[in-house]
């Protein structure tokens, strides 16, 4: 209920404007423009704030709304209310054709795409003859209920407010849930998302869809708000304008959607009325203070004003504690002591003229911890990144439990029970260490996009946060539980990516260099965690550079120089073993 306060005083303060004695027609003319501009907003909030994919052309999937209910409603006769779905229908399929080609786009060619259909798009409204051209369509029904007919301004503003707070909260729903964790660690690439088992494709053209079905229905709303569409409203100016909007309210925040079209839109419109007075100039001098006045705020407020108003309120959220009572299915712990889990024959990969890993052989037993040891560029990640399909091999084979995986890709890897962690840490910092380390269960939840907004998906999401609660306590950091990621030291960070791996249940666990920016007290509990680990049924493939740590934790040593494997045996076998301290120390010594 606390949670939900905000939401309800919110809506009470905006239900209440129209019936305050006195208010200004033009007052609700602007509101009304607010809403519409922070539907848009929202789904831009979803796309570029949390997914990461830049978007200016979301002003066309307004005008595909628009112009179908404008066609629907005059020339078939439809009801308003009958073109709702059909108007979201056609954004939405209009955003799958559109996404499938987008989102695969990376870098700045991703917004110069969004911009290139966005133009066409708005081309194309102009154009078609039976969407009336450069002239439109006019005389668009009102929406009605009953025998109420929402003409003015003030009677289709509950409607559009109606339609902010549910989209709102909808888009809150989502992004709190095991959908809206995976949308959210795409904005640090797609390597540790998809080596959780989150198909990125996916999740990307899911955020399309949702915010080009936000913008339809702001769209469709405008057409029944002015009862005439044409497509000036629906061009690239309009696309950037939305974008703008996001930023300026917060692109991570959904709330910051809605502030963000009050500030641009009522600011628009106080240049647009005052400044010509004040400058007695007959240009269009507001497109240029507005300009300035943008970089200003957001020299003050870079992340956008509604987290730079939220860390100043007096009131921090409390998170609270999973109930770590509650269990997922385990992973079957099947080979006995003695298999082989993993079996690498041969492999190699090469870059060109580069041969990282040349014809690498070695195995990995059931309960057992082995070291992948040697200099720096030794072949050593890419060998873990040739295991869990981040790279695909050039020869040679890669199996687990007999089963080849050499060029699987990682989504399919992991849900075998390989797990890893990362020699540059991946986490998303703006999230908890609870929200970071439940990706790891990604494989272990159920419920969809849809039933999460429909909040439907709770017994799934308590069962997920409690086992990555477990494994946070597991790794001695249940402390910095509702902590963000991004301020915690190094050291505890990697101990963070352990916890997240752990969340998959593996039965082979890949750690890059663990104990990297570890203290000496942190490395022997974590040694004693992995040995623990290793007693319960579950091997370990590490990467490290102490020698100490590994001598100490390995049960068996595989030693790599410039992608070759020179050595592997037991810890004592390889401290005396003249090709190793060759390789470390040069033929001198």
């Amino acid at each position: 209920m606390r949670e939900r306060l905000p939401i309800i005083i919110f809506a009470i303060v905006v239900a209440a404007i129209p019936l305050i004695p006195g208010v200004p027609p033009f007052w609700i003319v602007l509101l009304d423009n607010i809403g519409l501009a922070a539907l848009v907003a929202m789904g831009l909030v979803l796309l570029t704030g949390v997914g990461g994919l830049t978007s200016f052309g979301q002003a066309a999937f307004c005008g595909f709304g628009a112009y179908t209910t404008a066609v629907l409603s005059t020339a078939y006769g439809l009801s308003p209310w009958l073109t709702l779905p059909l108007s979201l229908l056609v954004s939405g399929v209009a955003a799958v054709l559109l996404g499938l080609i987008t989102v695969r786009l990376s870098g700045h060619y991703l917004p110069l795409g969004t911009l290139a259909w966005g133009l066409g798009l708005f081309y194309l409204f102009s154009k078609l003859e039976f969407l009336g051209r450069n002239d439109g369509i006019s005389a668009i029904p009102p929406l009605s209920i009953g025998s109420f007919r929402m003409l003015d301004p003030g009677s289709i503003y509950y409607a559009i407010w109606v339609a902010v707070l549910i989209s709102a909260l909808l888009t809150t729903n989502l992004l709190d849930s095991r959908t809206g964790r995976a949308i959210r660690a795409l904005r640090r690439g797609h390597v540790a998302a998809e080596a959780f088992g989150v198909q990125t494709p996916r999740a990307k053209l899911l955020v399309f869809i949702h915010a080009a079905v936000l913008a339809g229905l702001s769209g469709w709303l405008y057409a029944h708000l002015q009862r005439a569409v044409n497509p000036t409203p629906f061009g690239a100016q309009a696309g950037i304008e939305y974008l703008f909007i996001a930023v300026v309210g917060g692109a991570g925040y959904v709330w910051g959607g809605v502030l963000g079209a009050a500030i641009v839109v009522i600011l628009k419109e106080v240049l647009q009325s005052y400044l010509p007075l004040l400058l007695h100039g007959s240009g269009q001098l507001e497109t240029i203070v507005f300009g300035i006045l943008l970089i200003i705020l957001l020299q003050l407020a870079p992340a956008g004003v509604w987290p730079w108003l939220v860390a100043r309120l007096p009131l921090k959220p409390v998170g609270k504690r999973p109930d770590t009572s509650l269990a997922l299915p385990a992973r079957a712990r099947t080979p006995s002591e003695g298999g082989v889990l993993l079996k690498i024959d041969n492999a190699r990969k090469q870059f060109g003229g580069v041969i990282a890993v040349n014809s690498v052989s070695f195995d990995v037993q059931a309960r057992e911890i082995v070291a992948l040891i040697g200099p720096n560029g030794a072949g050593k990640s890419t060998t873990f990144n040739l295991i869990t399909g981040v790279l695909t091999t050039t020869g040679g084979s890669i199996s687990v439990l007999g089963r080849k995986i050499d060029n699987a890709p990682p989504q399919e890897v992991v849900k075998l029970g390989i797990s890893r962690t990362f020699q540059h840490v991946k986490l998303v910092p703006d999230m908890t260490v609870l929200e970071n380390v439940a990706i790891g269960a990604h494989l272990r939840g159920h419920s969809g996009p849809v039933s999460s907004m429909l909040r439907l998906d709770r017994a799934d999401e308590e069962k997920l946060l409690a086992e990555a609660a477990r494994q946070i306590e597991r790794v001695g950091l249940a402390d910095q539980m509702h902590q963000l990621a991004g301020s915690l030291s190094l050291g505890q960070q990697r101990i963070v990516e352990i916890a997240r791996a752990l969340c998959v249940d593996p039965m082979l666990l890949l750690l890059d260099e663990p104990a990297a920016g570890l203290r000496h007290m942190e490395k022997q509990r974590l040694a004693a965690l992995l040995r623990d680990l290793r007693d319960g049924g579950m091997s370990v493939l590490l990467v490290e550079h102490d020698m100490g740590f590994v001598m100490d934790l390995a049960d068996r040593i595989v030693v790599l120089d410039f992608g070759t494997k020179i050595a592997e045996g037991t810890p004592e076998a390889i401290k005396t073993n003249p090709a190793v301290i060759k390789a470390y120390l040069g033929v001198a010594a």
